[in-house]
């Protein structure tokens, strides 16, 4: 049996310390997350794409929708810090949250003793293989979208349009409306709501019109590989699994005062010395699975936060 978790935090059975070889997979392709030097991995990680005791559990998958409107989609790195916050803002949220730290939050989480709505599908896509899919939509799909039971987190660019109102672009406006995305809780892998199991998954692309400042170093950072080229909607489920491993690995505290900023977050793509520095640091690792787009064992991510670089 595995010993208590530091610092108060919830030991999850695929536990070895810190996180050690971990395999993702998504509709889009996912990936894997390593711990060098901390050993090989434990064989139940809900990431690893060998076959594991996790596949036997039902199956779920984390939905997220981001919103491209034709005439005036969002800027690719404002999608991906979105996509990310949106998996972190699901996971503190209080309907997502159990009374035994199941969740991977502090056991206080619940109401009055009571686990959220979503706590059992939270929990028991955790306890299979975690996969995300991010699908597109617009319009009408959006909207319809927008009306099932989610959370919709807003990204930092600027925007000029009210709730509700369809983005729009001026001839020469070259500032891309704010990122939207909502994100659900989880859905059996063959169980999606009818009004997002339409919604495309393929050729979701998108580009920074003009390059994204240098992040904040002082934050957290989800660096991608150089070395990796990308779609923008495998890119966003990779940020996903990149900010819910951080999270994983933040203590109560930590969690807290991350939640309590508002997630602050940046996305960049580190240069090839940073990365080869980065993947040897101990910090987390994204490693994808290979199902598409890219070869197995590629490290796509690596989640810099500022907690996790002292330890």
């Amino acid at each position: 049996m595995p010993g208590p978790a530091p610092s108060g935090r919830p030991r999850r059975s695929w536990h070895t310390g810190r996180v050690t070889s971990t395999d993702a997979d998504t509709e889009t392709g996912t990936p894997a997350t390593t711990h060098p030097g901390t050993g090989s991995g434990a064989r139940s990680s809900p990431f690893r794409h060998s076959e594991t005791d996790r596949d036997a559990a039902p199956q779920f998958v984390l939905p997220l929708v981001v919103r491209i409107e034709k005439a005036a989609p969002p800027a690719r790195t404002d999608a991906l810090e979105t996509a990310a916050r949106a998996v972190l803002v699901l996971l503190s949220d209080e309907r997502a949250r159990t009374t035994d730290g199941a969740d991977g939050a502090d056991s206080e989480n619940g109401v009055d003793g009571v686990d959220g709505e979503w706590a059992q599908a939270v929990r028991d896509w955790q306890d299979a293989r975690i996969r995300k899919v991010v699908r597109r939509a617009r319009g009408a799909e959006w909207r319809r979208a927008a009306e099932l039971p989610g959370i919709t987190v807003t990204g930092r660019a600027p925007a000029a349009t009210a709730a509700g109102d369809e983005p729009s672009a001026t001839a020469g406006d070259q500032t891309p409306p704010a990122a939207e995305v909502r994100v659900f809780p989880p859905v059996p892998l063959d169980g999606w709501p009818k009004e997002l199991a339409k919604l495309q998954v393929s050729g979701t692309d998108l580009d920074d019109p003009v390059p994204p400042p240098a992040p904040d170093l002082t934050g957290p950072v989800l660096w991608l590989s150089p070395q990796v080229e990308m779609s923008a909607g495998k890119a966003m489920a990779q940020a996903g699994h990149g900010a819910q491993l951080a999270w994983w690995e933040l203590d109560d505290a930590e969690r807290a005062a991350w939640r309590e900023a508002g997630f602050p977050l940046t996305v960049r793509t580190a240069s090839a010395e940073r990365w080869d520095e980065l993947t040897t640091s101990g910090l987390p690792v994204v490693r994808d699975a290979g199902y598409t787009e890219i070869a197995p064992g590629s490290c796509t991510v690596v989640a810099d936060h500022p907690a996790l670089r002292r330890r």
